[in-house]
């Protein structure tokens, strides 16, 4: 079973990025064991950035398959956020290597033809849609430290791309980069840069 979630629907700019996490099967001695080294894995939004990136490794030794899907800026302005949303989720559970029996996705279920659960708060209820998010949480905020390079007058690397008080002053400024969502109302009003 694959734990699925996204990070980044509610940002101005910068791509959508989703994982799936699939952990071995496991019972007795081997999950005491997986609780163990994953201990402290939750929702990322509860989590500082330093803690994200230690459990990512933890996640990373214990997984037995992660998948990453990513919507860059220009495809979510085009399809919209819903379905942006929906298509991260499907490249980061098709971006596994081997066939997944079932997923569990926070708040979603997806068309992909195999049982799948789509809790509400679904990354407090599941140790790998927690993971997802982690693995999803630390990917994009490192692609958004890259965008911060190739453009640094928005503070990316700051707020990585969500409605701040920084990034509303620069947006104001400068008005809408190419990593901007146009399709978003905040940064529709300061034009199309």
């Amino acid at each position: 079973m694959a734990g699925v979630d996204e990070v980044g629907r509610g940002a101005m700019a910068g791509p959508l990025v989703a994982a799936a996490v699939v952990f071995p099967a496991c019972e007795g001695w081997a999950l005491r064991r997986l609780r163990s080294a994953l201990a402290g894995v939750r929702d990322s939004k509860l989590l500082l950035p330093e803690r994200r990136v230690d459990l990512l490794a933890a996640i990373e030794q214990s997984a037995i398959a992660i998948g990453v899907g990513v919507v860059p800026v220009d495809e979510l302005d085009a399809v919209g956020l819903g379905p942006a949303n929906r298509i991260a989720m499907e490249r980061a559970v098709l971006g596994i290597e081997d066939d997944v029996d079932a997923l569990i996705i926070d708040a979603c279920v997806l068309d992909l033809g195999c049982p799948q659960s789509g809790p509400i708060d679904g990354d407090a209820l599941s140790l790998s849609v927690a993971a997802a998010s982690i693995v999803a949480k630390v990917t994009r905020d490192r692609l958004m430290c890259e965008l911060a390079l190739s453009e640094p007058r928005y503070g990316f690397e700051r707020h990585k791309g969500y409605c701040s008080e920084l990034h509303t002053a620069r947006l104001a400024e400068h008005g809408p980069s190419q990593h901007h969502r146009r399709c978003f109302a905040p940064v529709a009003r300061w034009g199309l840069g």
